[in-house]
Order: C-alpha cells, then sequence, then structure tokens
C-alpha cells in the first residue's frame, strides 16, 4: 500500500510540474565566494560571502558598490585564512555580522559609519549560528546546541540566555516588527518565541518529522523546508504539508505571505506556489549548486543565492 501511495504521489507531482512555466533568470551577480545569507534594502542587495566579505549591489545599476572586509583569522594549522560570513542583519543603516573565528567559535560585528566594531569574541566561546536585530540596541542570537541568547550592545552584555530544547539548532526568522520570532531545530518543531524575553508564545503542531533545515516567517505565517522532503505552511489557524522526493534545503514568503518559495529538487530548481490555493504557479531555473536562500524583494521578483559565486534574480509574470 506504501508504494503504491508513493508512486500514486509521484504521477500527481509531476503533472503538476509539467503544467506550471520555467523562468530562466532575468540576470545574474557575482559574489568574490559563496553566498550564505542576503539582505535587501531600498535597491541594495547585501551578501555575506566565504570570503570574510559583504558585499554590496546596486541592483538597479547590478553592479557592486561596497566590498566590507572582515579580518583574517588563523586556522587549527596556523595558516591564515578568510573569516566565513555565516549570518548577516541590517536595520536603519547599521550591519550585524556573525563570522568564523578562531579555534572554532565565532565573532559577532557591528558596521556602521563605516567602522567595524567587533562587539563579541572568541572569549565568550559562542559558536554563533545566526544573529538578527531586535532594534538598534539589542540583538538575537542563536548558537548551535540550541541555546538562544539576547546581547545587549550599549551594555555590552548578554541579558538573556535560554535553551529551547536539547536538539540542535537549525534556523530561526524574526518577524517584520522584530517582536518575534519562528525557531526550529532537528526535531522539526517549530516555535514562536517573544523577542523580548525569549519565552514560548507556542508551540506549532509538528508535522516536519526530522531536522527543518530552514523556515521563513512572515505576516504571522510560517514555511519550513524540511530533511523529511516536506514543506510545510502554517498559517493562523491552520496548516497543511507539500511533499516531494528530494530533500528541502531553503525557503521563503513573499511580504504577505500570499507566495511560498521551495527549493525542491536536485536539479537546485526552486517551486514558487501560492499559498492559499496550493496551487504551483513557477519553476526557477539556473541555479548552479545546493541553494543556501531564497529572498523574495517583492511579490514579484526573487533572489537566490546557493553554495557558488552566482545570484540570480527572476522577475515573476
Amino acid at each position: 500500500m506504501l508504494v503504491i501511495k508513493s508512486f500514486l504521489f509521484l504521477i500527481v507531482l509531476t503533472v503538476q510540474l509539467f503544467s506550471i512555466e520555467t523562468i530562466s533568470p532575468t540576470y545574474s551577480l557575482k559574489a568574490s565566494g559563496t553566498v550564505q545569507e542576503m539582505v535587501y534594502k531600498n535597491n541594495l542587495l547585501y551578501l555575506g560571502t566565504s570570503k570574510g566579505t559583504v558585499e554590496i549591489f546596486d541592483t538597479n545599476k547590478k553592479k557592486l558598490i561596497k566590498k566590507i572586509s572582515i579580518p583574517k583569522i588563523k586556522d587549527f594549522m596556523q595558516d591564515t585564512i578568510d573569516s566565513k560570513i555565516y549570518s548577516i542583519d541590517l536595520i536603519e543603516d547599521k550591519l550585524l555580522i556573525v563570522s568564523q573565528g578562531m579555534k572554532g567559535y565565532r565573532n559577532l560585528w557591528i558596521y556602521e559609519d563605516n567602522k567595524l566594531r567587533k562587539i563579541i569574541d572568541i572569549e565568550k566561546k559562542f559558536f554563533i549560528t545566526k544573529a538578527s536585530f531586535i532594534d538598534e540596541s539589542k540583538i538575537v542570537f542563536a548558537l548551535l546546541g540550541n541555546r538562544i541568547g539576547i546581547f545587549d550592545i550599549n551594555k555590552n552584555i548578554t541579558v538573556t540566555l535560554t535553551q529551547v530544547s536539547q536538539s540542535s539548532f537549525s534556523h530561526f526568522m524574526v518577524n517584520e516588527k522584530r517582536d518575534m520570532m519562528a525557531t526550529t531545530d532537528e526535531s522539526g518543531v517549530v516555535r514562536i518565541l517573544n523577542t523580548e524575553d525569549l519565552s514560548v508564545l507556542r508551540q506549532l503542531d509538528i508535522k516536519n518529522l526530522d531536522r527543518v533545515y530552514q523556515l521563513d516567517y512572515k505576516d504571522g505565517k510560517v514555511l519550513t523546508a524540511g530533511q523529511d522532503r516536506k514543506a510545510v505552511f502554517y498559517d493562523n489557524l491552520s496548516s497543511y504539508s507539500l511533499n516531494f522526493d528530494f530533500l528541502l534545503y531553503s525557503c521563503a514568503l513573499s511580504k504577505n505571505a500570499k507566495y511560498g518559495a521551495i527549493a525542491f529538487n536536485e536539479n537546485n530548481e526552486i517551486l514558487v506556489f501560492n499559498t492559499n490555493s496550493k496551487k504551483y504557479l513557477y519553476k526557477l531555473i539556473g541555479q548552479d549548486a545546493t541553494l543556501t536562500q531564497i529572498l523574495f524583494v517583492s511579490q514579484k521578483e526573487i533572489f537566490a543565492s546557493s553554495d557558488s559565486q552566482t545570484i540570480n534574480f527572476w522577475s515573476l509574470k
């Protein structure tokens, strides 16, 4: 019976995918290294790279306009290497950067007024995976062991550090107001936290039965991309899952969560669908490596980065 159900699922999925429109990139940008995370604001695209740089592209002119370099570090063999960028965020004109540090730990930087300032160094022994601004004076960050903390920039102290669960951390996203965040881990559980004190506001129904690699959180709604080959969309009162035949590494929601995007197959293609009707709309092709991030910059415009230097842009019809 399980074999029959799997076969029928593949037939339905194949039929849906053949009926949607395939779109090639409108244009591509090229970074100096692979890109782990992107941020977009006012026609500027910020890219955190494996070469220890944050590279800023003017998307109107389609050209690099600025490069911020993080100091190089020494590895375990005392060789000088680039300090890989793992996470970036932006509030007003203040840029937050998580970079590779000595001894396997991570450094946390703020770039403002053309000055780079380290606010957390390896002496804290923090293995920071991701960080975001809560406001201009506070940061929320996650450690690999699934401890999540709040750091006060002005006081230069960690004011809260809580163990969310015993499962290793995967990903989090703060909402538009930065007062709540959705976080997930290797268990597949998605929790909504208050960013003021990191209290758990609610735990969403468990539908991913393995690690969730990535999630997005927009307009009170959540989309997940899971190791169990399942994407789950959580609305305020309901949820549903979309099943695929490949591991899902990346996902994104448009600003009003009307559209979702999933990196859904071994060819690194992106499926765009309507979250209300569940209708598959577009297949975006042209990415040449495993996707690291999908980013809606408008309802009909998408950037995607991957484990390559190429960042593609698609304009949907």
